[in-house]
């Protein structure tokens, strides 16, 4: 076994013909889902499943990284490996800013993770059932320890695990979210995160990785709802008051796309900050002769909007992603006819784009881009928009369809009517294409704008580090 900063190729790491250059991946072996993802000290931490030893799946352990503006990644030692309870399976952070638990040692809070031990998934825990646990660490995340009494919580059912915890601060007591077993789901509550106590059992279609959090109605500060979301991104719209969750809507999709999957929002966001800050794994890439396998999406900001239809999400990237722009082209009311390529004299891997067309009744029967060969394609006729095998209704909004497209290496996420319609990929596109189109047809197109930005790898510039 060896640490090096090359990869056996010789390539300097993290430059590899597959690797994303904006999207988090670990530095080797394979990566599952976002585990506790919570801010503290000028820090986003980011824990995730991983197989320390390979790109097959086993051996789960918590990989660990952190950064400071959700773009530039600093790689730390893992932080919860596997024992004779289990190998680590899902769960999540929390700043135990109360010291309820009463593991604090110094002065700076201490940051507890509450994990799923997965009983009998090694020869070291042969016979032994899925709990839920808890570590924690005095130091920023750079150390861990075991909590002594585990499991906090014993097994209830199956497979029981993914365990989400949040601070509720009306009540001054924890809550809890853990997948049970089908499409059965439950919620507890503990004053100190040792002891919980069952409140609720939920039903939702689309097993495991729950995430349940408030979030206000946007323009309507005063109007706060709850949502409760499953690994498919299926969630509910719905009322907490402490003891139990009433659902008003849904259940609705969060992601159109193929991959978006196992999703978890930040905890201990500051108030001044107040954004509800989104990442998942968009799991199903494939990565061909890679050291590693699987990558995340981009960490994005969920907003809870009030339409004529009723309340729904909002998704779109995090600001930040313009400290990678390095380049852009700027178009305005831009007319395209069939046959024509305004971006004919662009190529490249690494972009973000966004359009608006407009789509009365002079519009072209369907545009869109072909990207690295990959069509994105919207049809006026049926008011859909499709890429990669997947479709989803895009209706225009005052006669206007508004898209955005990030693109890597190896993803494409698009977001649409400023994130209303979202759809995530992955795809390996051909090294030597890096072509980029706009096409029109039927009738030429009129494009109101076209805002262009070539990104630079945020393992190039110095300030990331795996």
């Amino acid at each position: 076994m060896e640490q090096n900063a090359t990869t056996r190729d010789g390539d300097a790491a993290f430059h590899e013909m597959y690797r994303p250059q904006f999207h988090f991946t670990a530095g080797t072996g394979l990566l599952n889902g976002p585990n506790g993802v919570v801010y503290l000290a000028g820090e986003y931490h980011l824990f995730y499943e991983r197989n320390p030893f390979g790109n097959d799946w086993g051996n789960m352990t918590w990989g660990h990284a952190v950064s400071s503006d959700l773009m530039h990644w600093h790689a730390l030692p893992d932080a919860i490996e596997p024992d004779h309870a289990g190998t680590v399976f899902t769960g999540s952070a929390v700043v135990d800013n109360e010291n309820t638990a009463g593991l604090q040692s110094g002065d700076e809070p201490v940051l507890v993770a509450i994990y799923t031990a997965a009983g009998g998934s090694s020869p070291e825990s042969d016979g032994q059932p899925f709990t839920q646990c808890l570590a924690y660490s005095n130091d920023r995340g750079r150390t861990w320890n075991k909590y002594g009494h585990n499991p906090v919580l014993p097994h209830i059912v199956g497979e029981n695990r993914d365990p989400k915890v949040i601070w509720y601060a009306p009540g001054q007591i924890w809550l809890m979210a853990l997948f049970l077993d089908g499409e059965s789901f439950a919620l507890f509550t503990s004053p100190n995160l040792k002891r919980w106590t069952r409140i609720q059992t939920l039903s939702l279609r689309g097993s495991e990785c729950p995430d349940f959090f408030p979030i206000s109605v946007e323009g309507e500060p005063n109007e706060e709802r709850w949502v409760f979301m499953a690994a498919n991104g299926r969630y509910l719209v719905g009322s907490f008051d402490g003891t139990q969750f009433v659902r008003e809507d849904g259940p609705f999709t969060l992601d159109f796309g193929a991959n978006y999957y196992a999703m978890q929002t930040y905890g201990n966001i500051p108030a001044a900050d107040g954004r509800r800050i989104q990442i998942a794994w968009m799991a199903g890439g494939v990565y061909p002769e890679m050291p590693f396998d699987q990558q995340m999406s981009i960490p994005s900001v969920v907003t809870l909007h009030r339409l004529p239809e009723g309340l729904r999400l909002f998704r779109n990237p995090v600001a930040e992603i313009e400290s990678l722009y390095i380049s852009g082209q700027e178009w305005r009311d831009l007319s395209v006819a069939p046959g024509e390529n305004p971006l004919s004299e662009i190529d490249g891997e690494l972009f973000d784009l966004t359009i608006e067309v407009d789509c009365g009744k002079s519009a072209p029967s369907a545009f869109g881009f072909r990207i690295r060969g990959e069509e994105i394609r919207y049809s006026r006729v049926d008011q859909t928009i499709s890429c990669l095998g997947r479709s989803a209704e895009l209706n225009a909004i005052d006669g206007i369809v508004k898209i955005r497209v990030l693109v890597d290496r190896t993803s494409i996420e698009l977001f649409a009517n400023d994130g209303r319609l979202c759809m995530s990929f992955c795809f390996t596109p051909p090294a030597s294409d890096r072509s980029l189109e706009f096409f029109a047809e039927g009738a030429p197109v009129h494009i109101h704008t076209l805002d262009f930005h070539t990104l630079r790898s945020a393992w190039s510039d110095g300030t990331a580090d795996q």
